[in-house]
């Protein structure tokens, strides 16, 4: 059984890589209490194997597993979920109430990516969703708590990345899963002024204001660390959110230079802007990588960001009527 790369980044807690693109981009985490796991996100379909040679690595099993928690139902972060599910015949999964719907049938989901990526992309990419059983599905409601062999869980409702993102809070370790809610943190551009963080304004449900509102949730919890998705274990996260809130905001500023613009080139004006706005703030932070190392290690990013921004505000203009 292939197992993939992982590390110990806190008592019982495992940060494991999915190979998303490029290793250090994507990560996946395993909490462990004496014999009981618990996944928080899980890469695509086609890490799975990998993440159960770390259990078995472990020397425990897949029916040792008895959470799956994907903090929102993103294809990096839970396109692994019926697969893992499926592989760990104890497991509950839970999730944020408006993604449940979507672990139960990924119909949605499936041809939405592969409208987006094309068939060919989608199945080298993500593999295959499948679906989980409504009976063995949660719809976490915030606050609630899931008890790790006396290990407390607490799902946290976090919207504004996504309006189906939660994060988790472990007890244990005083560390907050974050998925996307607390940024992205690749650690090639950690400097002598600590890590590097920007806000993920992926489509389709960016909420700037909503966003910010989730972090002081969050921070009102006195977190010790923060476990991203993208990437690993970052220090003192109410030392850093200051930086987060301000990526949020201008980012939003970026694309708000464009509403009411027509023309279907304004999402590469604002990937431009957002590329510019990115390298320059890397730079600020202390960064030396050549600007084409920075391109492409961010690239993923940069178009996302770019796509959800401009989907933004096409969603407000709407409104405006």
């Amino acid at each position: 059984m292939p197992t993939a790369s992982f590390q110990t980044v806190a008592d019982g807690i495992y940060c494991i890589e999915t190979g998303l693109y490029r290793d250090g981009l994507a990560a996946c985490y395993l909490i462990r209490e004496r014999d009981r796991l618990a996944f928080v996100d899980t890469g695509t379909e086609l890490a799975v194997p990998g993440l159960l040679g770390v259990v078995a690595e472990l020397g425990l099993t897949p029916a040792h597993v008895d959470y799956v928690i994907p903090t929102h139902v993103h294809l990096d972060h839970a396109g692994g979920a019926g697969a893992l599910m499926a592989a760990c015949p104890n497991a509950t999964l839970v999730v944020h109430p408006k993604g449940a719907p979507h672990m139960i049938d990924p119909a949605k989901l499936t041809a939405g990516a592969t409208a987006v990526y094309g068939e060919d992309v989608f199945a080298r990419d993500f593999g295959e969703l499948l679906p989980v059983p409504e009976s063995r599905v949660i719809a976490a409601q915030d606050g609630q708590t899931f008890d790790l062999d006396g290990r407390l869980l607490t799902f946290i409702d976090t919207p504004g990345h996504a309006n189906h993102h939660g994060c988790v809070f472990d007890a244990g370790s005083r560390g907050l899963f974050t998925g996307d809610t607390f940024g992205i943190s690749y650690r090639a551009f950690d400097t002598a002024a600590g890590p590097w963080l920007f806000a993920p304004t992926t489509p389709v449900a960016f909420d700037p204001e909503a966003w910010q509102r989730s972090l002081d949730h969050m921070m009102a919890l006195e977190p010790t660390a923060a476990f991203l998705t993208h990437y690993c274990r970052i220090d003192e996260p109410p030392a850093l959110v200051d930086r987060l809130r301000r990526s949020i905001r201008d980012l939003a500023d970026i694309a708000l230079q464009y509403q009411g613009e027509p023309g279907a080139e304004r999402k590469d004006r604002i990937e431009q802007d957002v590329t510019a706005h990115l390298l320059a703030d890397a730079r600020a932070h202390g960064c030396t990588l050549d600007d084409a190392t920075m391109r492409e290690l961010l690239a993923v990013d940069l178009d996302l960001n770019a796509q959800g921004l401009e989907v933004w505000l096409r969603r407000r203009e709407r409104r405006a009527g």
